[in-house]
């Protein structure tokens, strides 16, 4: 059964598999060079990191194993970032990132962000991921983070 529910920290090691895993799969590089670029630690960090800054960190979870990931964290009082939106590749193209990026939304409003913020890595490699950014109202804006990302998009909440 596939459900959607926030990440426990124990949870930590299986979602870096995923995050590695699609990584992988969608930009064909070693699992070393993606350490190299991300060293994951606030995944290490959850509760720190996302619960106790006016984020959340939700895992969609097939029977008991994290299949996918997604969070919220605080950029600023009003700003918020989409972090994380990760699935393995059998449970992409059904609609569960388009449900797990709503639930994320429904919090960054409930939690009274005025804007969320993403950034991702390659346009091209991640065309899908940004189709489906534009389908729940984002736009393209200016870079707005030192990282290595490529693309970043914004929408008002």
């Amino acid at each position: 059964m596939l459900e959607i529910k926030p990440m426990q920290p124990h949870q930590a090691e299986e979602v870096k598999q995923v995050l590695i895993a699609a990584c992988q799969e969608i930009f064909q590089v070693s699992e070393a060079l993606i350490r190299q670029y991300d060293s994951m630690s606030d995944i290490d960090n959850v509760q720190e990191y996302y619960f106790n800054n006016k984020g959340t960190f939700l895992v969609l979870m097939d029977s008991d194993r994290v299949v996918g990931s997604g969070a919220v964290r605080r950029l600023s009082n009003q700003i918020c970032e989409l972090k994380r939106m990760w699935f393995l590749q059998a449970y992409r193209g059904q609609g569960l990132g388009l449900k797990m990026a709503e639930m994320l939304l429904d919090f960054a409003r409930a939690a009274n962000y005025q804007t969320i913020r993403l950034d991702t890595a390659d346009a091209q490699k991640q065309a899908a991921a940004i189709r489906l950014y534009k389908k729940l109202g984002f736009y393209s804006i200016e870079r707005y983070n030192e990282g290595p990302c490529t693309v970043f998009m914004e929408k008002l909440l």
